[in-house]
């Protein structure tokens, strides 16, 4: 793989903005959950300004993947992410996972959120499944609807191309945020984890992916990075990306065009 400008490694900064969506996809009754729901609301209340702050302050680019129900409610924090210069990627119109939708359904949704979202004056070229899943039919659609790279599958260390073309921006859990600090009130058996500990695994995965040439991509979520200690170790972890030589840091449509040579 080679970056641009001599670049070891590239990174991209990543956020799924699911607010209220996470709980309200997965189980109905939450919409009379409002203490549950809070949690989301978080995100588009307080994080995701707090956030395109932090992006501003450090001029990084950084993608975020939102759902459908996400960009119709809130609808203000989306135009905020798209006027602030970043990207917008599609994640689904409900938070359901592939998987659990017939090909229509799929298909459904896919169609209804480009639609959402490019209507925020943005083009839409990437797509991030809700689950990190695809189902038998995932990759034909979005080859199908100009879908140009997804961000999902953990098989490899740099980004490459499938059969059809769409180019894959490998993830992994160890780099998102949720596997540290995702606590669930339904069954409190999940530690949380401190701030300092995941600095220390994401600094020396970042590390061991530049020694490899790879593509570090960081998955966050707004209602749990945005957590003011998690703010504060964000900022200190992107002036360290920032000062390391070898690393390009951009959005994921950029590193998608190193593949296709666009």
């Amino acid at each position: 793989m080679t970056w641009p400008s001599g670049a070891r490694c590239a990174v991209a900064f990543t956020f799924d903005f699911d607010a209220e969506e996470v709980w309200l996809a997965g189980d109905p009754d939450a919409a009379s959950k409002p203490g549950l729901l809070s949690m989301g609301a978080y995100g588009a209340n307080v994080a995701v300004p707090e956030i395109l702050r932090l992006l501003d302050r450090r001029g990084l680019p950084a993608t975020f993947f939102v759902p459908g129900r996400v960009a119709e409610m809130h609808a203000d924090r989306v135009r905020d992410i798209v006027a602030a210069g970043h990207e917008v990627g599609a994640h689904g119109y409900t938070h359901r996972s592939p998987t659990a939708l017939s090909r229509a359904e799929e298909e459904d949704e896919l169609v209804k959120t480009t639609g959402i979202l490019e209507g925020f004056g943005t083009a839409v070229r990437g797509y991030r499944s809700p689950a990190w899943e695809f189902s038998v039919n995932t990759l034909e659609l979005l080859a199908a609807h100009g879908i140009g790279y997804s961000s999902n599958l953990m098989d490899r260390l740099h980004p490459y191309r499938h059969p059809n073309g769409v180019v894959e921006l490998p993830v992994q859990w160890l780099l998102d945020d949720a596997a540290h600090f995702w606590f669930s009130p339904e069954d409190w058996v999940k530690t949380i984890a401190a701030p300092s500990h995941v600095r220390e695994i994401w600094e020396e995965e970042l590390l061991g992916i530049r020694d490899l040439g790879g593509l570090c991509v960081l998955t966050m979520h707004p209602q749990v990075i945005g957590r003011p200690s998690r703010l504060r170790f964000l900022d200190s972890f992107m002036g360290m990306v920032q000062e390391l030589d070898g690393v390009w840091v951009a959005g994921c449509a950029d590193i998608a065009d190193t593949v296709t040579g666009s």
